[in-house]
C-alpha cells in the first residue's frame, strides 16, 4: 500500500465507462433495481442496454431501489484495504438516501481500519455530472496527490459542472413523483419533449420542445453558453439510443475544445424515469 494514496468510491448512477473506471481504478457502488420480482445489481448482473430491454418489455414492474448497506460498506472495505484515504462522491443526497448510507459505512470503515481517513462529497448531481466530479477525483489522485487536493479539486468540479438533457418522451417521467400520471400522458399524446438540468441537487425543467433536433440544439447552445471557447471536460449520455448519441458526441468534439469527452449510457435506474432516447452532456470548462 502506497503511503497516503487515496481510493475514489462513486456509485452506478454516476455512468463512468468500464474504461475509464479501470484506468483510474475507481471503486463503484452498485445500485439495486426489480423487473418481474427478480433483483439485479446496476452494471453488475446486467449492461444498461439489457436492463432498458427489460424495461420495455414489462415497465409497470420496473422498481428502483437504493443500495444496500451491505454493498456500500464493502466497497468501502475494499477500498480501505487498497489505500490509506477514501474519497467518495456520491449521488445528490435530494435524490437518494445513498449519501447517508455512505457516511455510516466511512464511520465503520474508519473504526475497522485505523489510520484510514474517509471522505464523503453530496455532489449534488447525478449520473455523467457525478461522474465528471469522481473521474476528476480519482485522476489526480493517480498523480500521488493527498486527500485534501483530491478533495479541493472536486469541489472545483461541483461548483462548475453542469447537466443538460432532452427528453424524447414524458410517458413515464410520472415514474419520478414530479408531475402526476394524467400529465405525462397528456404530454405524450402531444409529443411535448422535455428539456432539464440540475440546480441545488434535483432536476430542473427549462422547457419543452416539439422534435429531436429542436431539443439537440436546444442542448448544445446551453452548453456553448456556458463555456464558450474554452476548453472543456464532457460526456455524453443516452438512454437506449446510441446511434443518436454517437452522431451528437461527434457534433460536440467537432464544436468544441474538449480536454475529455466520453459516450455513456444513463445508469437505468435514471433511465426509467427519463425514458428512451433520451440524450444528455455533462460539462465542465477549465479554470
Amino acid at each position: 500500500m502506497l503511503k497516503n494514496r487515496v481510493v475514489v468510491i462513486t456509485d452506478s448512477i454516476a455512468c463512468i465507462p468500464k474504461d475509464l473506471v479501470e484506468r483510474y481504478h475507481v471503486g463503484i457502488i452498485p445500485l439495486n433495481f426489480y423487473v418481474n420480482g427478480n433483483v439485479y445489481r446496476d452494471g453488475i448482473d446486467v449492461t444498461p442496454s439489457e436492463a432498458y430491454q427489460l424495461f420495455l418489455k414489462d415497465p409497470d414492474t420496473f422498481k428502483t431501489s437504493g443500495a444496500s448497506p451491505g454493498a456500500c460498506l464493502d466497497s468501502f472495505r475494499q477500498a480501505a484495504h487498497q489505500g490509506t484515504n477514501i474519497f467518495s462522491v456520491i449521488l445528490s443526497s435530494q435524490l437518494s438516501a445513498l449519501y447517508s448510507t455512505a457516511e455510516t459505512a466511512g464511520r465503520q470503515v474508519q473504526s475497522e481500519f485505523p489510520g484510514i481517513s474517509v471522505v464523503v462529497m453530496d455532489s449534488m448531481t447525478a449520473a455523467a455530472a457525478e461522474g465528471l466530479i469522481a473521474l476528476a477525483a480519482a485522476q489526480i489522485a493517480e498523480t500521488g496527490k493527498g486527500l485534501l487536493e483530491v478533495t479541493a479539486v472536486a469541489n472545483r468540479v461541483r461548483d462548475n459542472v453542469k447537466i443538460v438533457a432532452y427528453m424524447d418522451t414524458v410517458r413515464y417521467i410520472y415514474r419520478s413523483g414530479r408531475i402526476p400520471r394524467i400529465a405525462s400522458v397528456a404530454g405524450s399524446m402531444l409529443k411535448i419533449r422535455p428539456v432539464f438540468t440540475f440546480a441545488n441537487g434535483t432536476p430542473r425543467f427549462m422547457g419543452a420542445v416539439r422534435s429531436k433536433r429542436i431539443g439537440i440544439e436546444r442542448i448544445i447552445e446551453e452548453m456553448r453558453g456556458q463555456v464558450g471557447n474554452r476548453q472543456v471536460h464532457a460526456a455524453v449520455m443516452h438512454v437506449y439510443a446510441e446511434e443518436d448519441a454517437i452522431k451528437l458526441k461527434k457534433r460536440v468534439a467537432d464544436e468544441f475544445n474538449c480536454a475529455e469527452l466520453w459516450l455513456t449510457e444513463f445508469s437505468p435506474l435514471m433511465g426509467y424515469a427519463c425514458g428512451t432516447g433520451t440524450l444528455g452532456l455533462a460539462f465542465y470548462p477549465e479554470d
